[in-house]
């Protein structure tokens, strides 16, 4: 991918030609990385100039945070296998919109997506049923793991794309310390669903070999107890606060002495992106996304998965030696800059909606 413009996203058109109209369908649940990363897009894209119809399942929070950021959703049920009228009124509304492309947003979106006279594409976060995507022209996939994937899955080279995340940036975030880590004391930072592919129950023993260290863990979810639970058995319970969902975590990123993401298994892994973007050191276990983005010893450290030892051996590292921390964090920095940040991504979305075709 061309990583040219930066800091400005190509203009949506030049000349008096109308603004390129794409269309976004998020069926998706109200918090997850997928879904936060559709908003950001959604309102990013508008603001460069492009025409987008967002098309979401009904939630409030995200319709209320998206019409903050400039752009009204269309809201319709996207239902079980019962819901008989969520179809033709999305495809009524994007013949009325009259997208070039229109994306269809994971597994129920793609299912409920009509071809019409339009590219319709499918994005994945995750290594996903392809059979929901059946009526798609094209796919795209955010790590290069999930590109490879779908080509060997029997994709043609040229209908798969490879189209990255841009994380917020947060480095001139005012830094928010969490209630209950003492003042000053420096504190491990992990955030995401409290479900057993984050690996919180890895980073809770680790703690044991991390002693007099603080862990702060920012999310909800069916583990919470059972997290509860073990960190009393191992005797930090103490040192490790869950404090339920940070709805703006970029001032705890911001806070935090490093950043950890000890997913079993994580496709992407944008956690580690905001800590590239907010200088902060960040520390993951190797499933398929940090190794894409993390090139240990250089912008960040891994550990082997479901290894809390080795997690700890380098939490403690980082803790340990600023001026590793220091290197870490500005490599990590450089990355964001070149790849993930607002420019770069937008730049290689312009490049996809106004060139793709239907096969």
């Amino acid at each position: 991918m061309s990583l040219i413009m930066l800091h400005s996203p190509l203009p949506a058109s030049s000349g008096p030609s109308a603004p390129l109209r794409v269309a976004h369908v998020m069926a998706g649940a109200a918090t997850g990385g997928a879904e936060l990363f559709f908003e950001r897009l959604c309102i990013a894209q508008a603001a460069s100039g492009l025409s987008v119809l967002p098309v979401i399942r009904r939630e409030k929070a995200r319709a209320q945070r998206m019409q903050a950021g400039g752009i009204a959703p269309t809201e319709l049920t996207f239902g079980g296998m019962a819901d008989l009228t969520t179809r033709w009124r999305l495809k009524r509304a994007l013949t009325a919109f009259a997208p070039r492309v229109t994306v269809a947003w994971m597994n129920r979106a793609a299912r409920f997506t009509p071809k019409g006279n339009w590219v319709l594409a499918g994005r994945l976060g995750g290594f996903y049923d392809l059979s929901y995507y059946r009526r798609c022209d094209h796919l795209i996939g955010n790590t290069h793991g999930l590109v490879r994937w779908m080509k060997e899955q029997g994709w043609p080279e040229n209908r798969v794309h490879y189209l990255p995340n841009f994380a917020t940036d947060l480095a001139d975030t005012a830094p928010v310390r969490p209630d209950g880590v003492p003042p000053d004391a420096p504190f491990i930072l992990a955030l995401g669903r409290l479900h057993k592919n984050k690996a919180f129950d890895v980073l809770i023993r680790a703690m044991r070999y991390l002693p007099g260290q603080w862990l702060v863990i920012c999310g909800e979810g069916p583990e919470r107890e059972a997290l509860e639970a073990l960190a009393r058995q191992e005797g930090v319970a103490d040192r490790v606060l869950m404090p339920g969902w940070a709805t703006q975590p970029g001032g705890l990123i911001r806070a935090c002495s490093v950043l950890v993401c000890p997913s079993r298994h994580e496709p992407l892994g944008n956690v580690v992106i905001e800590g590239f973007s907010a200088l902060k050191p960040v520390v993951a276990a190797a499933s398929q996304g940090p190794t894409e983005l993390i090139r240990s010893g250089e912008n960040g450290l891994l550990a082997p998965v479901e290894d809390a030892q080795a997690l700890a051996h380098q939490l403690g590292t980082v803790l340990e030696d600023p001026a590793l921390a220091h290197r870490l964090a500005l490599a990590g920095r450089a990355d964001y800059d070149q790849i993930f940040a607002t420019g770069p991504v937008l730049t290689a979305w312009q490049q996809f909606l106004s060139s793709v075709e239907a096969p």
